[in-house]
């Protein structure tokens, strides 16, 4: 059964070194990410499962001990999914899971073994839902990170454009997770997000596929668009 879940943006920008000199400009989205992962640490779960976006129609898994790197942003740091050694998967982790590596070594995550998992950004989400429902049955206390961005289409300097309805489209999307809203979450307009270019949507869905009969209650941590992007940080207990 799920027993609680972080939602956490997933730029690379979180990572302070990919900022370099904008760094400060997520402090405080940071400060939230750390609070919903210790609200994860507080459930004391048997095995947390992190979801964040890839592209395809698909799921790609990752096994605890799975490397990711940020050389590609020209920094020279790698991470690693969770604690174990010797486990790395044949290929390596996607940012979005990469940037949660690097939040659950900032955090020192130590108390449940951790699984990856890419949720692809074509996935229907009646699909989303019932892989939702799958893990939370992989064991009896399963906790989420959930990695993924709101709308990309904020401002004119957004990656997307501006957009009017990118807006509107966020403030629904902080709503429902902040009430843990799963039918919000499980109806949203998946042509829409991907027009707006929201990551987070199938992860979510997934989420609150995950979340049916746990009788969570959620928190919004954290909401704002710097860059033209949305970004939100949220708990549920």
């Amino acid at each position: 059964m799920l027993v609680a879940a972080a939602v956490c943006p997933c730029p690379p920008l979180l990572v302070p070194e990919v900022a370099a000199g904008a760094a400060p400009e997520l402090d405080a989205a940071r400060a939230a990410c750390t609070d919903a992962l210790g609200v994860l640490a507080a459930a004391r779960p048997d095995r947390l499962v992190v979801l964040g976006p890839v592209d395809g129609a698909g799921f790609e898994p990752y096994p605890e001990g799975a490397r990711g790197s940020f050389r590609g942003f020209g920094v020279d740091l790698d991470v690693r999914l969770g604690r174990a050694e010797g486990a790395d998967a044949e290929r390596p982790l996607p940012y979005a899971l990469a940037v949660a590596a690097w939040l659950l070594e900032r955090t020192g995550w130590s108390d449940a073994p951790v699984e990856g998992l890419g949720v692809g950004d074509r996935l229907a989400p009646e699909r989303c839902v019932r892989t939702g429902r799958d893990l939370a049955g992989r064991a009896g206390r399963v906790a989420l990170l959930v990695m993924g961005d709101a709308s990309a289409c904020r401002t004119l300097k957004a990656p997307g454009y501006l957009d009017e309805r990118a807006a509107p489209f966020d403030a629904e999307v902080a709503r429902a997770l902040g009430a843990a809203d799963r039918a919000a979450l499980t109806g949203l307009d998946t042509g829409l997000a991907h027009e707006l270019k929201a990551s987070g949507r199938a992860p979510w869905q997934v989420l609150a596929g995950a979340a049916e009969g746990a009788g969570l209650g959620g928190s919004l941590l954290y909401e704002d668009a710097p860059y033209g992007v949305g970004y939100l940080v949220a708990s549920w207990s």
